[in-house]
């Protein structure tokens, strides 16, 4: 392979994240991937230790990945957590939890290899969103208000750099088939609730039903692959089971009456 990138992967320990990490691998690329503890998952992805709400941790991660490769070409944004719970019932820890790894996370690392980026006058960051982005799913409201704000950030941010050569594209993943089902924190409070409670349980099985016959990571990792090895890739590309993915473009063409009628009926929601 000729153009060999120099990628770094937050949150390449499990899941979406060593998925595309060791498809990259495959393609020639040189990877570097992150974990809290950076565990090594083989393959040849070069694992670091990095937290991102920690800006030392940040920091230290990326000046390894430029000290090991003089540069980093591509970062993706990948790193993310996911808690289930009545958005009236969360906890200020709950909210905090949630916010600062999967939107201030992204906001930590990009701030961190912008300037590595703007010095070499090219880079590409991939921001890892979700079709929950797009459309906010009951009983998951904090994370989609983290996905809606990372789709923000990015549009911003991809003003800001392209003076410096630099490109921002947003990913927007539908239903797929990973251990973030398993590892999603659930809301005691929600679930106690004598409001909350019985639709909370009723919602969150269609959730993970759809998550568990959703597609396999294999899919996504393909698709970044293909915005990594192009030269003008798109901004935002959704990605998932092909209703999901229609029904995220058509999202702006429906009425949010119809809309709102639609997804209260999918989730059970009377």
């Amino acid at each position: 392979m000729k153009n060999v990138k120099v990628i770094l992967v937050t949150g390449a320990s499990s899941g979406f994240g060593k998925a595309m990490a060791e498809e990259l691998v495959g393609r020639g690329h040189i990877v570097y991937g992150t974990s809290r503890k950076g565990a090594d998952i083989g393959n040849g992805v070069r694992m670091l230790p990095m937290d991102v709400t920690d800006n030392d941790s940040v920091v230290a991660a990326v000046r390894a990945v430029i000290a090991g490769s003089g540069r980093i070409d591509v970062l993706i944004n990948n790193a993310g957590v996911g808690i289930g719970g009545a958005l009236e019932l969360a906890t200020e820890k709950d909210i905090e939890w949630q916010m600062n790894t999967n939107f201030m996370g992204v906001v930590n690392v990009c701030r961190a290899v912008l300037p590595h980026m703007r010095e070499r006058g090219s880079g590409l960051i991939i921001n890892i969103s979700s079709i929950a982005g797009v459309m906010a799913v009951p009983f998951q409201g904090f994370y989609s208000a983290s996905k809606f704000a990372i789709e923000g950030y990015s549009e911003a941010l991809s003003l800001e750099v392209h003076p410096f050569g630099i490109k921002v594209c947003v990913v927007e993943p539908g239903d797929f088939c990973t251990n973030f089902t398993a590892n999603r924190a659930v809301s005691d409070k929600t679930m106690e609730s004598a409001d909350y409670g019985a639709c909370f349980r009723r919602t969150m099985a269609i959730i993970e039903r759809e998550e568990k016959n959703g597609s396999r990571p294999q899919k996504l990792a393909r698709t970044i692959c293909r915005l990594v090895e192009r030269r003008n890739p798109p901004f935002r590309t959704k990605v998932g089971p092909w209703f999901q993915v229609v029904l995220a473009k058509l999202r702006w063409m429906i009425p949010q009456r119809l809309l709102a009628k639609g997804l209260r009926w999918f989730y059970g929601i009377g």
